[in-house]
């Protein structure tokens, strides 16, 4: 099995109940039907409204939703891409490899609990493949872990890009917030005090500071509907 990211860019004028009602209805059976399973949608959506301050956008128009699913062989994936671009501005498809450092289950068929931060990365250029993995796995894990409400982590390391459109990501990494962590940095860092906000966030940026390049990335917080 192999497992396809595909990152969705849309204009802000469209709403993204109207996105999300179209990948829904149209999009996701056109997938299962060309062999997909695992099926996990996450939209910009009136659902994380209250998202708009933690933001991070490069793309024009912006990413404004990201499918992913498993497929036996991504040479077969014609059709979900054909399904999947007739909704998108552009489409941006990606091989990765996945692996869960924390194990969120989300429902089958509604919204999820909280907010889906979905961030786009790239690696230091100064910093060899090798200690990008090993910051990213290990001492980024433990940082993230420790410091902020996280309640569900994804990684996704991108093998290679599926298409002509997207950039040349490193990783896209999915993290499950409480949805007040939107627009209170103390529950986003899980603390009770600015001084305890302060030391946290002093950490965590000590820690993507080493291993990321933080001129190219994006970051959008997300309504999760996992399919399956």
């Amino acid at each position: 099995m192999e497992k396809l990211v595909y990152l969705i860019t849309r204009e802000t004028d469209v709403p993204g109940a109207d996105l999300r009602g179209a990948l829904i209805e149209k999009s996701v059976p056109a997938l299962r039907e060309a062999g997909a399973s695992g099926i996990s949608l996450n939209v910009d959506d009136e659902g994380v409204a209250d998202g708009a301050g933690v933001k991070i956008r490069l793309s024009d128009p912006p990413i404004r939703a990201m499918v992913s699913f498993w497929m036996q062989n991504a040479d077969d994936r014609g059709p979900c891409e054909a399904a999947l671009d007739a909704e998108a501005a552009s489409l941006a498809g990606y091989l990765v490899v996945e692996s869960r450092p924390l194990v969120h289950e989300p429902p089958v068929g509604r919204r999820a609990e909280g907010a889906n931060l979905v961030t786009c990365i790239k690696q230091k250029p100064d910093i060899s493949y090798e200690e990008f993995i090993d910051r990213w796995n290990i001492e980024h894990k433990r940082v993230a872990i420790e410091t902020q409400s996280t309640f569900g982590y994804v990684r996704n390391a991108v093998v290679r890009r599926l298409t002509e459109a997207g950039a040349d990501w490193d990783g896209i990494v999915e993290e499950s917030f409480p949805i007040e962590a939107l627009t209170d940095p103390l529950a986003w860092y899980a603390c009770d005090s600015k001084e305890e906000h302060q030391r946290r966030l002093a950490r965590m940026m000590d820690s993507v500071n080493a291993f990321l390049d933080l001129s190219a990335l994006e970051s959008t917080p997300m309504s999760e509907y996992f399919q399956g």
